[in-house]
């Protein structure tokens, strides 16, 4: 099982911490001969696939890396269009990994703020009153897991859909949040945590965690 990221948002909707756990490996790298037999275009910065899959390559897959070197956005790791880089039939063959696209800093501060208002609308739908607000969210590939504090604070685990014993855990991130966190005289409320010992407390959490399997109590 896995345990792919953990995300605390305060009671503004900001995001105060956010760790990457672990990452399904999806790339996908091939050395293709001139013309390429994928259709690119730029996308949010980016350079995706729109059009053919062939070899694990998926439509939406994101251009991660040119012969070997990082791409940055729509840039090869020397400057160039990544774009135009690809159009020039000298730089064939060439080798291209394709995958998921990595989320920003900025990124994972707008998916935050945004699940913070559908956050308010679950609970302003609800029929009764005092509803906890979403708890989880399912897709076939993860589940989210949602706890939120009587002060605000969310909680949020990203999983495998057959992982176990998720709202101990969370109680559990609760408590370590408390006592390295909270405890700390050098920390504010409501602003980012920047804490080795909640780093490394959270991360032996979800170690073990991971370790109870899919039959664990809580899933």
């Amino acid at each position: 099982m896995a345990i792919f990221s953990v995300y605390v948002v305060n009671k503004a909707g900001g995001l105060i911490y956010q760790l990457d756990h672990y990452a399904p490996r999806s790339d996908t790298e091939k050395t293709f001969s001139f013309p390429l037999d994928l259709v690119l275009r730029p996308r949010d910065e980016r350079v995706v696939v729109a059009f053919g899959q062939r070899d694990g390559i998926r439509v939406g897959h994101a251009v991660l890396a040119i012969n070997g070197a990082e791409v940055n956005g729509r840039l090869t790791a020397d400057g160039k269009d990544v774009l135009e880089f690809l159009a020039n039939p000298a730089n064939y063959p060439v080798s291209i990994r394709f995958g998921r696209h990595r989320l920003s800093s900025n990124e994972k501060l707008m998916l935050a703020s945004m699940f913070h208002s559908l956050f308010a609308i679950g609970s302003q739908l609800s029929p009764e009153v005092g509803s906890s607000g979403i708890e989880m969210l399912e897709t076939d590939t993860f589940k989210l897991h949602c706890f939120q504090t009587l002060t605000g604070i969310k909680f949020v685990v990203l999983a495998d859909p057959r992982q176990a014993g998720i709202d101990a855990l969370l109680r559990k991130i609760y408590e370590i949040y408390s006592d390295y966190a909270l405890k700390n005289p050098f920390y504010s409320l409501e602003m980012p945590i920047r804490c080795e010992l909640f780093d490394q407390n959270l991360k032996l959490a979800l170690e073990a965690a991971e370790k109870a399997g899919p039959f664990g109590p809580g899933s």
